[in-house]
């Protein structure tokens, strides 16, 4: 009884192992609208609403525009800042294009249709994570506060609310545990 007791300890904790290494991530919409893949009103609105995301490894960002009139081209700092569509990284035409982020680091994106990047059709996302930075793209440190002598120290941003801890397969580990232990004892 003891020995299936155990088998059964271990094979239910290797079940919530698994289902807490699923990928897990959210869905972004661009700009949090449908139309926001085009030339913008205002220059930097793409990128003042990147800014308000908490990017994570895992998540989606969705570019929805019109297939055969755009495009999105993920393409490096140097050809997102002078809006050069040669040499991309990857490049999308489908009309809804869903990018994974599987490193934390910034991604840049422009348009590449002609003309659109230089009035303000592009966007940088950061996506944090103190585990996994992307080895592709250097990062430059921070600058130091205005006034301060020498480099201070660097801060990690603060999670948005203590959820945050314990997300997806984290909550099913920890039940698993709970669960586990209450039936061994």
């Amino acid at each position: 009884m003891a020995v299936l007791s155990t088998c059964s300890l271990f094979i239910l904790f290797l079940v919530f192992a698994f289902a807490a290494a699923a990928p897990t991530g959210t869905d972004y919409l661009l700009g949090g609208k449908p139309d926001a893949w085009k030339v913008p009103s205002e220059s930097d609105s793409l990128n003042k609403w990147a800014e308000s995301v908490r990017f994570n490894i895992g998540d989606h960002l969705i570019f929805t525009y019109e297939a055969g009139k755009d495009s999105v081209l993920e393409v490096s700092k140097e050809n997102y800042m002078s809006c050069n569509t040669s040499g991309a990284i990857k490049m999308y035409n489908d009309g809804k294009t869903k990018v994974r982020f599987d490193l934390s680091g910034p991604y840049y994106f422009i348009s590449g249709e002609k003309g659109h990047c230089e009035k303000g059709e592009k966007v940088t996302v950061v996506v944090i994570s103190p585990r996994s930075p992307r080895s592709d793209v250097p990062v430059s440190p921070s600058p130091s506060p205005a006034g301060a002598k020498g480099p201070g120290p660097a801060v990690a941003p603060s999670p948005k609310s203590s959820a945050n801890v314990l997300q997806g397969g984290g909550v099913l580990m920890a039940m698993g545990v709970v669960v586990a232990a209450m039936w061994f004892f």
